[in-house]
């Protein structure tokens, strides 16, 4: 499952669903102190099974400070469990449909205008948003439109003190056609807006597939990126030796740029104690 079928089915079977004291026995392995020189977020999708209010005082027992890509009926859940939505939705249309095609430009203008006053009010610094898929649309056609459309509301953002970001996704295995694909496109569009308050979602395994060079690319582009995900490659799975990158000198990247936002696990566990997977990825970013 990725994100994009996740989002069409949110509700997990009651089948699924793990028990709150199982997820209390995957505390006992990895770190008990956490650095903090990371912020650690958690995105909600990967672990469907669990319902929301489980995974947020789980999510508090590891040490995370975040359970994101949640709607604003879901914000209230994490927030009263001390925890952050560190990358809010703001509208319902998915991955596919973005800021390049200008037919949305006015529902989108209409969703922020309403999404953004509300992240704010609940103390939350970031919504997403995405390109859309290119359909035949130029690069340099594709950058003009979001451009445009984005203008608008990343004035909205800017009095709300809220950050629009723009993730970046790969359209070589998971997202056919989207557009904004790799990071230049979506420094182009940083530039093009001039605006603090549109930055990057740098997401590590998305870029590894389509660019690689993660750690150069970080240090030469880092003033663009507003937040990170986390996955393995290939296969988007647990962070660990299973998979090619190696994560800890990614982290010790980041830090070292002066990154104050948040990193959030975005793989999918394959193991069965999936807590235990999720604490395991905290533990390995942890630099």
């Amino acid at each position: 499952m990725n994100r994009k079928q996740a989002l069409k089915s949110i509700a997990a079977s009651a089948a699924g669903v793990v028990a709150l004291p199982e997820m209390v026995k995957a505390m006992n392995t990895l770190p008990d102190n956490l650095k903090n020189n990371i912020n650690h977020s958690v995105c909600q999708w990967c672990y469907n099974s669990i319902p929301l209010e489980d995974l947020a005082i789980a999510a508090k027992e590891i040490g995370l400070k975040s359970v994101e890509l949640l709607g604003p009926d879901k914000w209230a859940t994490v927030i009263k469990h001390g925890l952050t939505c560190a990358m809010a939705y703001g509208t319902d249309t998915g991955l596919n449909k973005g800021f390049n095609d200008p037919s949305l430009h006015e529902k989108f203008l209409k969703d922020y205008s309403d999404s953004i006053p509300k992240a704010a009010d609940a103390g939350l610094k970031s919504v997403i948003c995405f390109s859309g898929n290119a359909n035949g649309l130029s690069s340099e056609k594709g950058l003009e439109n979001c451009a445009k459309g984005l203008e608008p509301v990343v004035k909205i953002a800017q009095k709300y003190n809220i950050i629009m970001q723009m993730e970046l996704l790969n359209s070589k295995v998971d997202h056919k056609d989207y557009q904004c694909d790799h990071t230049e496109w979506g420094v182009k569009l940083c530039e093009k807006l001039g605006s603090p308050n549109f930055q990057l979602l740098y997401d590590i395994y998305h870029m590894q597939i389509m660019e690689g060079d993660v750690i150069a690319t970080i240090r030469k582009y880092n003033k663009y990126i507003g937040h990170y995900h986390t996955g393995g490659v290939p296969g988007r799975n647990e962070i660990d030796e299973t998979q090619e990158l190696y994560y800890p000198a990614i982290m010790q990247a980041i830090v070292d740029t002066g990154f104050k936002g948040f990193v959030a696990q975005e793989f999918i566990p394959k193991r069965p104690d999936k807590l235990a997977s999720l604490k395991q990825g905290v533990g390995i970013c942890d630099v």
